[in-house]
């Protein structure tokens, strides 16, 4: 979306020293359309003097210090001891046809806008199939070194996404090459148990195995971190902060055992094993015999449900069923290991590649929070985390990310159990609180990020529960912006949520008296607001 952020000279993009008063309302009709001068939002936009976009409570100058009043009592801000608020920039903020940047003046124009509201930084998705689309070892960084120079220009700070798989909403598919392997070696993707392929990630069981003409996928994936250290360097540390490292469908370490929609819109079911390609049934196979057990390897368990079907359908996940026998337990074990095993490599890759920049290496893992309250956590089982009533499935996983001195990034901030549909049993609530602990215990950094684009009920009340009191975080990375963040159903709520984690609680001695709050409303009315309009 195009945004022109409009003012006179008084108006600067400095750090984050500004004083956050009011908020102004978005006033929109119809829906944003794109023009070739930028982008209109429906058919009028108009300020508030006259109409429009204002976010007329932004004071554009740095706060000024106030008469008798102690040295800084007035421009502390709480990120410097909380949170670091970061925004996710669209998904296809470079274009997957002719990798330049889409909606360049809408995005430099959010940028300052993001600036001004004092948020740290932004994030970005760097896609596998954009960058190497062509041909191995043929990377074209262009349009992501032209996003990275104007975010440095703005002054923000910039959070890395690598993205080793693809997406169906923008469609960024894998790189082309990929996917020719992919037509005469289908085992080079996930598959299940009714012989569906799953395109938009490698399996893990082929890391190490050379089936990318000649190379395995952990070289080719390191070969494109080295390319990108080298292409990026003199944004390393000073504007680029954070590496995320891609670890499966949607970037998270998982298998994809929900990527087939629920047939009645509502349920979620528990998913699917994704264990049912020519090389995960190989090494199942390996792993039963040396058990002593050959027949536990021909295939995964029968008596589970499908994607969209409850844990009572079927006896595997049910109380007393196939996952607390002794078959159960191997199958479960050996499942999990193996994405346990896939994460410790791409991280500690991510690790040795970058360790020398001083950069901080981030990995994410799902919130599969629906069924939490049966005692077999069937949509934690069937997305590789082998955690139920028994056992604390996040252990090993937490100590792998110590081991590689990496962070982790939970998503679901903004979901709450009351929000939740009763018949799946769901809590993220008690899941977020579970997986938190594990992976403090064991010293690792957590970071958050909310689950929807679009928001859900008591999402803003949720983060900032999430994000204040004893949940010390890392950083904060709010997903995304796009045309329903500036809309104003949206961008008021998100405006709020900044300035409750940028400002401080100011005593009544920090607080202006009546004559300074008058001048600074008289600077705040001239001309020093800051409108978003169709260019």
């Amino acid at each position: 979306m195009e945004i022109s952020v409009i003012g006179n000279s008084q108006v600067k993009f400095g750090r984050t020293d500004f004083a956050c008063r009011e908020l102004g309302y978005v006033i929109l009709k119809n829906n944003c359309r794109f023009s070739k001068g930028g982008v209109c939002f429906g058919q009028n936009l108009r300020l508030k003097k006259g109409g429009g976009i204002g976010l007329k409570a932004i004071h554009a100058e740095p706060v000024r210090e106030m008469k008798n009043k102690p040295s800084g009592s007035r421009t502390r801000s709480k990120q410097a001891d909380g949170v670091r608020l970061f925004v996710g920039l669209p998904l296809d903020t470079v274009s997957h046809d002719c990798n330049s940047i889409n909606h360049s003046k809408a995005i430099a124009a959010g940028l300052k806008a993001l600036k001004l509201l004092g948020v740290e930084g932004v994030e970005l998705p760097i896609w596998w199939g954009i960058v190497e689309k062509e041909a191995m070892g043929k990377y074209d960084w262009s349009g992501y070194l032209a996003i990275a120079e104007m975010i440095q220009k703005v002054g923000l700070k910039l959070h890395v996404s690598l993205c080793f798989h693809g997406s169906k909403k923008p469609n960024i598919p894998l790189p082309k090459w990929i996917s020719e392997i992919g037509e005469s070696q289908p085992s080079i993707f996930f598959t299940d148990r009714s012989g569906q392929v799953y395109k938009e990630c490698l399996s893990l069981a082929v890391d190490n195995l050379p089936v990318l003409n000649g190379k395995t996928p952990v070289q080719v994936y390191q070969s494109f971190c080295e390319s990108f250290k080298s292409k990026f360097s003199p944004f390393m540390k000073s504007t680029i902060t954070g590496i995320s490292m891609g670890l499966g469908p949607d970037g998270k370490l998982r298998y994809p055992s929900h990527h087939e929609l629920p047939s009645n819109g509502k349920t979620q079911g528990v998913g699917e094993f994704q264990c049912y390609d020519q090389n995960m049934l190989s090494l199942l196979k390996q792993q039963a015999e040396s058990s002593g057990n050959p027949l536990w390897g021909l295939g995964g368990p029968h008596d589970v449900p499908t994607y969209d079907q409850s844990p009572y359908s079927n006896s595997f996940f049910k109380d007393g069923g196939s996952w607390e026998s002794s078959y159960g337990d191997f199958f479960l074990s050996w499942y999990s290991s193996q994405l346990i095993a896939h994460g410790d490599s791409l991280l500690s890759l991510a690790s040795s590649t970058f360790g020398d920049t001083g950069i901080s290496i981030y990995g994410k893992i799902p919130l599969m929070h629906s069924w939490y309250g049966t005692r077999s956590h069937p949509s934690e089982l069937t997305a590789g985390f082998y955690n139920t009533a028994n056992l604390d499935g996040y252990e090993q996983v937490a100590q792998m990310f110590a081991k590689n001195s990496c962070k982790i990034i939970l998503p679901g901030m903004d979901l709450s159990d009351a929000n939740q549909p009763n018949e799946t049993h769901s809590s993220p609530e008690l899941l977020l609180s579970q997986t938190m602990t594990t992976f403090r215990n064991h010293g690792v950094s957590i970071s958050g990020q909310n689950s929807s684009e679009l928001g859900v009920p008591g999402g803003f009340e949720q983060m900032k529960k999430n994000l204040s009191g004893d949940n010390v975080l890392d950083l904060f990375s709010y997903q995304r912006m796009g045309a329903y963040f500036f809309s104003p159903e949206h961008f008021p709520s998100f405006t709020e949520l900044v300035r409750s984690l940028n400002q401080p609680k100011l005593h009544l001695d920090d607080l202006p008296t009546e004559e300074e709050e008058g001048a600074e409303s008289a600077v705040m009315s001239q001309e020093s607001s800051v409108s978003m309009q169709a260019a």
